[in-house]
């Protein structure tokens, strides 16, 4: 949690804010972006996200750019922000470019740029780069930054009283997950505490991501999703966890019910990929039928429900408990690196 950092700013100036870095019952569930009110008479709003992992970037850049781009979408859209009005900034930090190899990883990482910007029509409307970070110990040891690209997102909310927030709100709601989750673990959270890297990172699919969404945000519109969250880091188990300890509310989840890729079989492949493209939602079950067919011809599925309960529970395929944990011990582990 960056909760501690957060609280060093005053994101309350002016009483702007709508949707808050925090939120949850007891505003400390991450939100996935931010809404602020800049006119006191006016209903719109502007959302504000950000997407980054230089852990990609060791793979490959031009992957890391993209699924930068992805993740900033996806966060204006859970919040309530339009998918037709997105406008991208970028911020560089990269090493030493007069070095081909580095300067080539500069090169894919704009392409990936030219190219997101392209397929969700999404302008880059400003940034700023830090180069050649590259620094010469006494010893002769020459340390380079990782090449690192921080993507930063905006959009339009029409009625900021459509925004919704991450955080579970009611027992015996429907948890779907919307996007395909493959085998993806390379550069995932999961490898990095298990001192590996990997090679199949996440990728983004330029034809599905955008369509997916238009989805999700026309969904939110219409007021079928009361919460809605992306998966990013560490895939879809620590998605629910955040969602459950933010809301209070325990969640019964079960991967026969995920939309995934032939070759993701592994059980933790399914919890901790860290596919792009993926959104955590909460629907009444009265709105069901309407949610679906909206969602027609996606990949997606019910894996879940709210319960009164302060577990978070997730069955394999085989309908084991793989994980079952209490919401105080997760919400614990999460909070304790940055507990100061």
């Amino acid at each position: 949690s960056k909760e501690w950092v957060i609280h060093q700013y005053d994101h309350e100036v002016q009483g702007s804010s709508v949707v808050k870095p925090l939120t949850g019952v007891k505003n400390d569930g991450p939100s996935d972006a931010a809404v602020i009110k800049p006119k006191f008479e006016s209903d719109r709003g502007l959302a504000i996200s950000c997407g980054m992992n230089p852990l990609y970037g060791d793979i490959d850049p031009y992957w890391m750019a993209l699924a930068g781009i992805d993740e900033a979408v996806r966060n204006l859209i859970c919040v309530g922000g339009r998918a037709d009005r997105i406008a991208l900034l970028d911020n560089f930090c990269w090493g030493n470019c007069t070095k081909p190899e580095t300067f080539g990883t500069l090169v894919r990482a704009a392409q990936a740029c030219y190219d997101g910007a392209i397929a969700y029509e999404a302008p880059f409307i400003s940034g700023k780069d830090s180069l050649n970070n590259e620094f010469s110990c006494e010893d002769g040891t020459q340390i380079s930054i990782p090449s690192t690209l921080l993507i930063s997102a905006m959009s339009l909310v029409d009625d900021i009283n459509k925004c919704v927030t991450m955080d579970v709100k009611s027992a015996s709601n429907l948890l779907f997950i919307v996007g395909e989750t493959k085998n993806e673990l390379g550069g995932s959270h999961y490898y990095k505490i298990h001192g590996q890297l990997g090679a199949n990172v996440p990728k983004v699919d330029l034809e599905k991501a955008p369509e997916i969404a238009e989805r999700i945000a026309a969904a939110i519109a219409d007021g079928l999703i009361v919460s809605c969250h992306d998966c990013s880091e560490g895939g879809l188990a620590v998605a629910l966890a955040e969602m459950a300890f933010a809301g209070e509310l325990g969640i019964e989840a079960d991967l026969r019910g995920l939309p995934r890729s032939n070759d993701c079989l592994r059980t933790d492949a399914q919890l901790f990929s860290e596919s792009n493209s993926r959104y955590i939602v909460e629907v009444e079950p009265d709105n069901y039928n309407a949610f679906a067919k909206l969602m027609l011809n996606l990949p997606f599925g019910q894996i879940g429900k709210v319960t009164e309960g302060k577990t978070l529970t997730i069955k394999s395929e085989n309908s084991k408990a793989v994980i079952e944990l209490d919401l105080d011990s997760l919400k614990q582990a999460w909070q304790k690196p940055f507990d100061w």
